[in-house]
């Protein structure tokens, strides 16, 4: 067998063996459930919200909902003009500049309309409920710190 062969071979092997790593990785140590997850979790599973709630909460995830599309709509155009002022200016010049000023607004809308829909969801709970609430959100917050 010539060097190159055996070099593709070797590479090839190498390659098998780190994609079937990922892909046992992932089956033994599965992600843990992200913070936002762990609230709607809460929210649908653990508060025993009535009928009113619940419907009150479908409403309100469905204006979220097409809030966030909007946002994330505006932050992918937002990165296609990043994209084609690097192209353009190959250094942090002002075109590159505005553009990142953008994304950061864009950022900034989508948490605010986060933290609204948040507060929002909360204002639908009882007392009782609202309290392990604002526990799952502080968890929710803090949870790379922990």
């Amino acid at each position: 067998m010539t060097r190159g062969r055996w070099t593709t071979l070797v590479a090839a092997i190498a390659f098998v063996a780190a994609v079937a790593g990922v892909f046992v990785g992932r089956a033994l140590l599965p992600t843990p459930p992200s913070p936002s997850t762990e609230l709607h979790e809460l929210l649908h599973r653990e508060l025993d919200l009535d009928v009113r709630q619940k419907a009150q909460l479908e409403k309100l995830e469905a204006q979220y909902a097409r809030r966030r599309t909007t946002i994330e709509a505006a932050m992918k155009a937002d990165n296609a003009r990043l994209a084609e002022a690097i192209e353009s200016e190959h250094g942090y010049g002002p075109e590159v500049a505005a553009a990142v000023d953008a994304s950061h607004a864009d950022m900034g809308r989508l948490q605010k309309a986060t933290l609204a829909h948040v507060f929002a969801m909360r204002q639908i709970l009882r007392p009782d409920q609202a309290e392990r609430y604002d526990r799952a959100v502080v968890k929710a917050l803090t949870a790379d710190q922990q």
